[in-house]
């Protein structure tokens, strides 16, 4: 398939079937083609014509003279399959299929669709679309798209988008008017065949690609995409992604709490995190930080250094810094020294990070970057500089900053705030040279985005490599019901068949058995009503806390009376589960969650449990693509509200987190390792997280089984 992919992003001969000057798509798909630079051989199929283009059109495909390395096909819907197989039998190793009207369409179109990845798969052929807007190559000049306004520049961006519009229309217009240039530009269309992970693969072992930008909106095997862009990442080439869409994940498990905290956008985050990909929020975004990436290393360090002409746009600078994680160390000794004797700027005995230059600084920045460069302490550097843009000043201010960035061996950042509209002079204006050589940002915030893309890319290059699925053994559970709730005693052995060991819950069907457990316990108990038809026995006052052994028959008919009130069936009733009460003064509650994704199955949540559930909200918590190890789990949630609570939170003592981790990360490997029947949802909720070196204690579970 590698050589079929080489055959449709670079092909040195290609025959359009459906050529036809009267066709929107393929008469402008065709002067593209000639206009921009292909330099192969084109040739032409149309039954109904003899000539296009100054050249002979052949009624098929397989009358064209010579075996062609791509097909672009452009023709109605019902003659699409006939094209595709001629083009196979004969061994054309790649397709573009512009036409529209498959699987977006109706069921018919469906079935089509899926019939051409067959063909694809049958002859082994690189297949772009159906319903695509088609491809770029920019280095071979090849542009096989109807909708491209100019001629596109050499670069090493690799574009893949699942929306064909967006690549072309906004993606491509808007960075070429930034003067940012793509080596390749792909609308993958409906993926009959190929999908974007194929495309992903594909630009990480070119030499041209030194980023990689993808639009998407659903992918069929989003594991593999994880797979395949943590693979780019750790080869070294940045994955920055745009995702939209959601899911009704969070509605169809409404059963559990996991299922209010964790969502289609939640499931994404993590897969991104676990394949090192960053997850950019608009397309200007991706531009930004993306035109970064092709023009510097990450920095050795977040230690960066802030140079402004003003000195609100310097505060504002750090503010935004310190939101990104960005280290800001302070101007000492010789550097200090060096700018403060500097005649050409206006200090007043001291100066830091970010310096204040003022106006007067723009116009001697190669004088004060030589100063900073020469400090162990930055390794990376941002001069902001809220003057025109334009104009005679201007222009001696472009040269400083390129000759700025022809001194820096690391990355160096221009934020340019000023005016930008023209002011009567011959393009290029001035931002616009510089713009051309190194990237410029207009906005504080972006600037700093691409500066902090940078550093988190070395981070997670560095990162170790994820668990893999193939190298995790199916888990042998026991036999339960499918589409049911499970009783305590089947989770129970559910769980254990995963290494995790809930509570001591004894089972009681009687006041007097109730009250013989209760007597066996030094602390006060609870009882809690077991039944598959109450998963939330809070709700039906089926649950008793603070009972003793002299009131536990007493309160045992309390709480089976509230959930017979409840459920109006006394069969479903298991009996009532007798539990040591926790003390939770010193206990931190932890909700631990499976829920199932529609794109990549089951899904983790490590959450604030119990009553915090609703106190500190769906962000308080983390998301994880399993299978975890432990250290990913104790990383993971360090990033959130959840680690102030097991840090000590309000007095308590800091909470086991390593216990928490190897649950976790067990946990996380029953939900992917379980079969016949599947998890569907999973609560562990509470998980009660004992101080450090305690461990942690499983005092209620909730498990729905699946198919």
């Amino acid at each position: 398939m590698e050589d079929a992919m080489g055959s449709l992003l670079a092909p040195n001969s290609i025959a359009v079937v459906g050529a036809s000057p009267d066709s929107w798509y393929a008469s402008n798909l065709i002067d593209n083609l000639l206009e921009y630079g292909f330099e192969g051989e084109v040739h032409y199929v149309n039954p109904s014509r003899e000539e296009v283009w100054g050249e002979p059109c052949h009624d098929s495909i397989g009358e064209v003279p010579t075996v062609v390395d791509l097909a672009v096909v452009s023709v109605p819907r019902e003659y699409v399959l006939g094209v595709v197989e001629s083009a196979g039998e004969m061994g054309v190793p790649s397709a573009i299929v512009i036409t529209a009207g498959f699987g977006e369409a109706d069921e018919e179109g469906r079935e089509l669709e899926d019939r051409l990845g067959e063909l694809g798969e049958k002859y082994g052929m690189a297949i772009c679309g159906p319903n695509t807007i088609g491809l770029a190559n920019t280095h071979d000049e090849t542009v096989v798209t109807s909708t491209c306004s100019r001629k596109p520049g050499k670069g090493s961006i690799g574009l893949v988008s699942q929306s064909g519009a967006l690549a072309f229309t906004t993606f491509y217009e808007r960075a070429a008017d930034e003067e940012i240039d793509f080596a390749y530009v792909v609308a993958t269309g409906n993926e009959a065949a190929l999908s974007i992970t194929e495309y992903v693969e594909f630009m990480a072992g070119s030499d041209r690609v030194d980023a990689i930008c993808a639009y998407i909106e659903g992918i069929d095997d989003p594991r593999r995409f994880v797979e395949s862009a943590d693979e780019a990442v750790r080869e070294g080439t940045p994955v920055l992604a745009t995702k939209v869409g959601r899911s009704d994940v969070a509605e169809q498990a409404s059963l559990s709490h996991t299922g209010s905290v964790t969502g289609d956008a939640a499931a994404w985050d993590a897969a991104f995190e676990r394949a090192g990909v960053e997850r950019v929020p608009d397309i200007p975004d991706l531009l930004g930080r993306s035109r970064a990436h092709t023009a510097f290393d990450p920095p050795e360090s977040p230690n960066v250094c802030l140079a402004s002409t003003s000195g609100g746009l310097a505060s504002l600078l750090a503010d935004l810094a310190a939101e990104r994680g960005l280290s800001l160390p302070p101007l000492e000794g010789e550097t200090e020294q060096a700018l403060l004797e500097m005649e050409d700027l206006l200090t007043f005995g001291a100066m830091h990070n970010p310096a204040d230059i003022r106006g007067y600084g723009a116009d001697v920045l190669p004088e004060i970057a030589e100063a900073l460069f020469a400090d162990d302490a930055f390794d990376a550097y941002v001069f902001a500089v809220g003057l025109p843009a334009v104009g005679e000043r201007a222009e001696d201010i472009a040269d400083a900053m390129l000759e700025v960035r022809a001194m820096a061996d690391g990355p160096v950042l221009f934020l340019w705030t000023g005016r930008k509209g023209s002011d009567g002079s011959e393009p290029p204006l001035p931002y616009e040279r510089v713009r051309r050589e190194t990237p410029l940002y207009y906005d504080p915030g972006r600037c700093l985005d691409a500066l902090s893309s940078l550093v988190g890319f070395g981070e997670r290059t560095e990162r170790k490599p994820a668990r893999s699925l193939a190298d995790l053994p199916r888990t042998e559970t026991p036999s339960f019901p499918v589409e049911s709730v499970l009783t305590w005693e089947e989770g129970s052995r559910l769980l254990e068949a995963g290494g995790v060991d809930p509570a001591e819950t004894r089972l009681a069907t009687s006041p007097e058995e109730a009250a013989e457990h209760v007597e066996g316990i030094d602390r006060p108990a609870v009882l809690k009503v077991d039944s598959r038809e109450l998963p939330h026995r809070s709700d039906a006052g089926a649950v008793a806390v603070g009972v003793t052994a002299g009131e536990a028959s007493e309160r045992y008919e309390e709480v089976v009376e509230n959930a017979r009130e409840y459920l109006d069936d006394e069969s479903a009733i298991e009996g009532v589960l007798v539990q040591e009460q926790a003390d939770l003064a010193s206990a931190t509650e932890v909700l631990v969650g499976v829920s199932t994704d529609e794109s990549f199955g089951p899904v983790i949540t490590v959450a604030p449990g119990g009553e915090l559930v609703e106190l500190f909200g769906p962000d308080a918590g983390v998301t994880l693509l399993p299978p975890v190890g432990e250290e990913d789990v104790r990383e993971a949630i360090a990033d959130t509200r959840l680690d102030e609570l097991l840090s000590g939170y309000r007095g308590r003592p800091p909470g086991d987190v390593d216990a928490l981790a190897e649950l976790v990360a067990r946990v996380g490997d029953l939900a992917v390792g379980a079969s016949d029947p599947a998890i569907d949802e999973l609560d562990l909720n509470p998980v009660l997280v004992g101080p450090d070196g305690e461990g942690v204690s499983i005092v209620d579970i909730l498990v729905r089984t699946g198919r």
